[in-house]
């Protein structure tokens, strides 16, 4: 009777010292509270008392990271969020090495974040967002890479700033939209006069060329009945003309006397 219930306390001792690591986790075992070793998926062995178990999730995860006031380099105060995609890759520091990483890697963001727009005008974060991004994930990478975990990537989200000054932004691009379009519509007036100019002087040059154009373009206006052209005739061709009309007359007054 004593040997069935030794054994039967031995099976009950052995099932409650089954720990299972998934295949997302890793397992940092410790002995009387001591670091021993880092186990992989499967089911482990952990004595009770003497010996203990925690897991570390070692998938990627995507953390938002709330939205930030910073004042700019042009001291424009503006509100900034976001996410933030890391992982472990050495599950005993990250369990060693810092109390909490979540909330040690929230806290790192966001002060990083800060830091950084106080460096760039709003211009620059407006423009440059990949970049000042990029930036800010190394530095954090940098500094969470004692703890055994890896920054993948941090992505600034929404950039909010004053009513007041999205006002004055709108107002300047819509100033610099009307500049582009009247260079663009002064420079169509300069290539425009430099081909009349260019089909002038060619006609110019060329014998009979401006007449055959004078012609075509008679042709051209004729070809449809519902046009109304108006000659415009040169004084001088009208008082040629009147001489004429004045000399045959003296012509015919000879004649008759």
């Amino acid at each position: 009777m004593m040997t069935l219930f030794l054994l039967l306390l031995l099976v009950i001792i052995l099932m409650a010292s089954i720990r299972q690591v998934n295949q997302y986790e890793r397992g940092i075992k410790f002995m009387l509270g001591k670091y021993v070793s880092t186990k992989d998926p499967g089911w482990r062995i952990v004595l009770p008392i003497i010996q203990s178990m925690s897991k570390v999730d070692i998938r990627t995860k995507a953390v938002d990271v709330p939205a930030q006031e910073a004042i700019t380099k042009d001291n424009i105060p503006v509100s900034i969020n976001a996410v933030i995609y890391y992982k472990v890759i050495a599950a005993e520091k990250a369990v060693l090495e810092v109390e909490n990483f979540y909330y040690a890697i929230m806290q790192l963001a966001q002060v990083t974040m800060r830091n950084m727009l106080g460096q760039y005008t709003l211009d620059e974060i407006l423009k440059n967002r990949e970049e000042i991004s990029t930036k800010i994930q190394e530095q954090v990478d940098e500094a969470t890479e004692p703890w055994g975990i890896e920054v993948v990537n941090l992505d600034l989200k929404d950039i909010v700033i004053p009513e007041n000054l999205k006002r004055t932004i709108a107002k300047a691009a819509e100033a610099e939209r009307e500049r582009r379009a009247a260079i663009i519509a002064a420079e169509g007036e300069v290539m425009a006069a430099e081909n009349v100019s260019k089909a002038a002087k060619m006609l110019a040059e060329a014998p009979g060329a401006l007449h055959l154009r004078t012609l075509q373009t008679i042709n051209d206006l004729s070809s449809d009945e519902s046009n109304t052209t108006i000659w415009m005739v040169p004084v001088e061709a009208l008082r040629a003309l009147d001489g004429i009309k004045k000399l045959m007359d003296q012509m015919t007054a000879n004649k008759k006397a």
